[in-house]
């Protein structure tokens, strides 16, 4: 597999394309009425959409489909891990913040990976919908996309869950936990 090319060799295209099945059949809860035929399609036409699915199956995400969006006629998939991606953890939020880190740096950003894999972080209102369809983040936590009035203020927020409920906090963007990653999303 080749970062520039962002292709997978036949071989990792189908055994990706077995394992994305398998786990669309066992939490078939996520996705009512969604036919995997139509998904699996969808992916085979799409070979860099693939190789996003890749690198977040790689860095233990999970990715799962939550949606299909009639508007756009596109599949979306989220980072289903019971906790965030083991993978993804130890990093700020984005690039600014790494480079106004003096000492201990991370090696990188939850922004500046998610643009490399192809995907987005999810969002305050995706991460609700995530946690509609099953407990995610019980020990760990996860980085959200976070508004520009909160983040040109030196801030992020990340979300848990905890006490039955979903949190959504704040901390300095240049803070970096080893519980703590970020879930993607991507579209097909």
């Amino acid at each position: 597999m080749s970062n520039e090319k962002r292709e997978l060799t036949p071989e990792q295209s189908k055994e990706l394309l077995t394992l994305l099945k398998a786990r669309f059949d066992k939490n078939i809860n996520r996705h009512t009425g969604i036919e995997w035929s139509k998904v699996q399609e969808k992916l085979e036409a799409n070979n860099e959409k693939l190789w996003s699915l890749y690198e977040m199956e790689r860095t233990s995400g999970e990715p799962d489909v939550v949606s299909y969006d009639e508007a756009t006629g596109e599949y979306v998939f989220y980072d289903c891990s019971a906790e965030s991606p083991k993978g993804r953890r130890s990093v700020c939020y984005d690039n600014e913040a790494l480079e106004s880190r003096k000492q201990h740096k991370p090696e990188t950003s939850a922004i500046e990976m998610a643009t490399a894999m192809g995907i987005k972080l999810l969002n305050e209102e995706q991460y609700r919908k995530l946690q509609q369809l099953g407990h995610f983040d019980m020990k760990t936590s996860s980085w959200l996309l976070t508004p520009t009035d909160i983040r040109k203020h030196g801030g992020a927020i990340f979300g848990d869950y905890r006490y039955d409920h979903v949190f959504i906090y704040h901390n300095g963007a240049d803070s970096y936990y080893a519980a703590r990653g970020f879930r993607g999303s991507l579209t097909v």
